[in-house]
C-alpha cells in the first residue's frame, strides 16, 4: 500500500474504534424534530420540506443519464475502431459515480418520505438514502486523491458502516456512529481537497463540495430564524435541501469536462456517436 492508502486505512480504523467504544449520544427528539415550515399544499403535508428534495432526484437522473451515455459512447467507439484505446477515467471512479447519483435519487425519496410525517423510523430511511450518496461521493474523492482501488474500497466501507450506524441509531438512539460517518467523512473530504490529485484524476473540485455542504448545514441550523426573517416565505431546512443538492454539480462538471476531453482527443468518438 502507498503512504496515502495506509493513512486512509488508519483513519477508517480510528472512526471504527470511536464508534465502538465512544460515549453514546442520544438527542431528545429521536426523529420527531419540529421544523419551522409545517405548511401543507393541496393534500401534501410539510410541502416545502418535501418538494425541496426534487433537485436531488433531478441531479441524480442527470448524472445517471450522463454515465449511461459515457458507457455507450465508449462501447460504440471500441466496436467501431477496435485498435483505438479510448481514454477514460478508472472504472472504479465511474462505479463510485454511479453509486453517488443513484444515491441522490434514493436520498430524495427517503427525505421526502421522512418529511411527510417525521418520526424515528422515517428518519432512518432518510439517513439510509443519504448514506448511499455519501458513500459514492467519498469513493469519488478517494479515487481522485489517493487511488482508484482505495476509492472503491472506501465507498463500500462507508456504505456498510453508514447503514450499520443508521440501524444502531434507530434501535438504540445512539447517534455517535452516524455522526462519525457524516462529519468524519466530510473531514476526510476536506483533507483530500487540499491534497494533490493522483495521475489520471478528472479534476473533481472538492472545495466546492465542502462549500455547499457547509452552507447547507448553516441553513439547517438557522431553520426557524430564516423562516421568520423571510416573512414565512422559505425555511432554512428547505434551503438546506436545495443547497445540499448543489454538491452534485462539481461531480457532474468534472465528469462532463472529462467527456469533452475524451471526444476532443479521440475524434473518431464524435463521428461514431453523432
Amino acid at each position: 500500500m502507498s503512504r496515502r492508502e495506509r493513512a486512509l486505512l488508519f483513519f477508517f480504523l480510528a472512526l471504527l474504534l470511536a464508534a465502538l467504544f465512544g460515549p453514546g449520544l442520544t438527542p431528545g427528539d429521536m426523529g420527531g424534530a419540529t421544523f419551522a415550515d409545517d405548511r401543507g399544499w393541496q393534500n401534501l403535508p410539510h410541502a416545502m420540506d418535501v418538494l425541496s428534495n426534487l433537485p436531488f432526484a433531478a441531479l441524480g437522473v442527470w448524472g445517471l443519464r450522463w454515465l449511461h451515455w459515457h458507457d455507450r459512447t465508449h462501447e460504440d467507439v471500441q466496436n467501431a475502431v477496435p485498435h483505438r484505446l479510448l481514454a477514460q477515467p478508472p472504472v472504479n471512479l465511474l462505479d463510485c459515480a454511479w453509486m453517488f447519483f443513484a444515491g441522490l435519487i434514493i436520498t430524495a425519496a427517503g427525505s421526502a418520505f421522512y418529511h411527510l410525517q417525521p418520526d424515528a423510523l422515517r428518519l432512518a430511511a432518510d439517513r439510509a438514502g443519504m448514506t448511499v450518496a455519501f458513500a459514492g461521493l467519498i469513493g469519488c474523492a478517494v479515487c481522485e486523491r489517493i487511488s482508484a482501488r482505495a476509492g472503491w474500497a472506501a465507498a463500500w466501507f462507508v456504505l456498510g458502516g453508514g447503514l450499520l450506524a443508521v440501524a444502531v441509531s434507530q434501535q438504540t438512539g445512539n447517534v455517535l456512529p452516524w455522526g462519525l460517518v457524516q462529519f468524519g467523512g466530510m473531514a476526510l473530504v476536506l483533507v483530500l481537497a487540499v491534497s494533490k490529485p493522483v495521475e489520471g484524476a478528472i479534476g473533481l473540485r472538492l472545495g466546492w463540495v465542502i462549500f455547499f455542504y457547509g452552507l447547507a448545514k448553516l441553513f439547517e441550523l438557522g431553520d426557524h430564524a430564516i423562516y421568520e426573517a423571510t416573512q414565512h416565505f422559505v425555511s432554512g431546512h428547505s434551503l438546506k435541501h436545495l443547497t445540499a443538492s448543489l454538491a452534485a454539480l462539481p461531480v457532474l462538471h468534472a465528469l462532463q469536462t472529462m467527456g469533452r476531453e475524451t471526444l476532443r482527443h479521440n475524434p473518431g468518438a464524435a463521428a461514431v456517436t453523432a
